[in-house]
């Protein structure tokens, strides 16, 4: 299987690509939209400020990945990865996202604990999510981050964190989790390769 992990240079591109190799993908690197326009399976990293999701539109990803959207590819963003898949981000209200979803993703308020959300946290999973076949409510997942995507029909799977917020997203081909899988223990890995078995016939959250 191969897997276009698209690198905007915000990205922990080593470890994900570590952990796709080791459940056998074949995994490509992309920063222009040549090998996503043939892509077979596209999974879009993140991490830092979501401003730097402006190098997707600057250098014509944006709609190479509308595209294979479209096609069918199954899509994977992780951490802002899945923040991008929103209409957009309060921590850069001046950046579109690709408004796979309506909703916008906000900072945690500050409240009793700290910002950002740091560590390992559970997971409460939809039994209808095919991303999260196989993980179990109450399994625990590594994440890191300040903003988060609100809960909606779309929402995979939940964690709490001062306020429940969607940990996960799935509509068909397109998927999103906000916690880190390639450093997720076996979990995250069990996720990974849900993802890359995942057929077009199987219509998911």
């Amino acid at each position: 299987m191969r897997v276009t992990v698209i690198d905007y240079k915000a990205g922990n591109l080593t470890s994900v690509l570590k952990a796709l190799r080791h459940l056998g993908a074949e995994a490509e690197v992309t920063d222009g939209p040549g090998p996503v326009q043939s892509a077979e399976r596209i999974v879009l990293p993140g991490v830092g400020h979501f401003a730097a999701t402006e190098r997707l539109d600057a250098n014509g990803l944006t709609p190479a990945i509308r595209a294979a959207i479209a096609r069918s590819v199954p899509f994977l963003g992780i951490c802002v990865g899945m923040q991008w898949l929103f209409a957009g981000s309060s921590e850069a209200p001046a950046q579109p996202g690709l408004a796979q979803f309506a909703e916008v993703c906000t900072r945690f308020p500050e409240g009793s604990e700290k910002v950002p959300h740091v560590g390992w946290n559970s997971l409460e999973v939809s039994p209808r999510s095919h991303l999260l076949a196989g993980v179990q409510s109450g399994e625990f997942v590594y994440f890191t981050h300040s903003y988060k995507a609100p809960v909606t029909e779309n929402t995979a799977a939940v964690t709490h964190y001062i306020e429940p917020f969607a940990a996960a997203v799935e509509e068909r081909n397109v998927m999103g989790v906000q916690f880190h899988p390639e450093k997720s223990g076996a979990t995250g890995l069990r996720i990974l390769q849900n993802f890359l078995e995942w057929k077009p016939k199987e219509s998911a959250c």
